[in-house]
């Protein structure tokens, strides 16, 4: 039996939301300011999103560009504001200098988070060792996500790294599901199947028209038919 696959959206608003929803997305990754790369919304943008849709939402913990947790205090401070606003599924990721895991950054995040499900995003694209980061993180309450590329470079470059890493799923540090984001296209969808990979992100792709254009629900539709083809 085929489990349909999961497609995750980047909404930005109400708008986008509505419109992915719309054109049959599964779940939204909420953020702001995407010349970031994403970073926390306001909780209002959170709260408006949440009432304009019935779908999950992921809400990005990330108050700067690039990979350091930088103020983890304040880190903290937001995601219990998110939860207190009724956000139960997050995004977070965070490394250090020398590209290891940010663990103690991490690990106080997700003690406020109070067991919601979380993924751990493309952070792990630019990590010194993979491999080492999933053990590293493998019994953290609550992560049942990877967002990953496979490479810091797209799909193209780190299709490899999934692919192996697909094939490594249910083993220590590989239990999590990958969410297969970053420069993913239409045409990298059977390979990845093929392979296993059942969930799928994008951002870009919903927006021909570029980011300053709202979410397009028909092509957010054009994935979901090829998802489920």
């Amino acid at each position: 039996m085929s489990t349909r696959a999961v497609l995750e959206v980047i909404a930005l608003g109400a708008e986008d939301a509505i419109a992915a929803q719309a054109g049959g997305a599964d779940r939204l990754e909420v953020v702001t300011d995407i010349a970031a790369d994403g970073l926390t919304p306001p909780v209002e943008t959170f709260a408006a999103i949440r009432a304009a849709v019935d779908i999950d939402l992921r809400v990005m913990i990330r108050l700067a560009d690039g990979f350091a947790a930088g103020d983890t205090q304040r880190l903290v401070r937001v995601a219990g504001e998110l939860r207190t606003a009724g956000a139960d599924q997050f995004v977070l990721g965070f490394l250090d200098p020398d590209g290891g895991v940010d663990l103690d950054a991490v690990e106080r995040v997700v003690a406020e988070l109070d067991g919601c499900a979380w993924t751990f995003h493309r952070a792990i694209d630019r990590a010194a060792d993979r491999d080492a980061l999933r053990k590293q993180l493998a019994d953290l309450p609550g992560l049942d996500t990877y967002l990953t590329a496979g490479s810091a470079d797209g799909v193209d470059d780190g299709l490899p790294a999934l692919l192996r890493e697909a094939a490594l799923h249910g083993e220590p540090g590989y239990e999590q599901r990958i969410l297969v984001g970053g420069g993913l296209r239409l045409d990298h969808v059977p390979t990845l199947r093929a392979a296993g990979v059942d969930a799928f992100h994008i951002g870009g792709a919903a927006r021909p028209e570029g980011w300053e254009r709202p979410v397009s629900a028909a092509a957010v539709g054009e994935w979901r038919a090829a998802l489920d083809s």
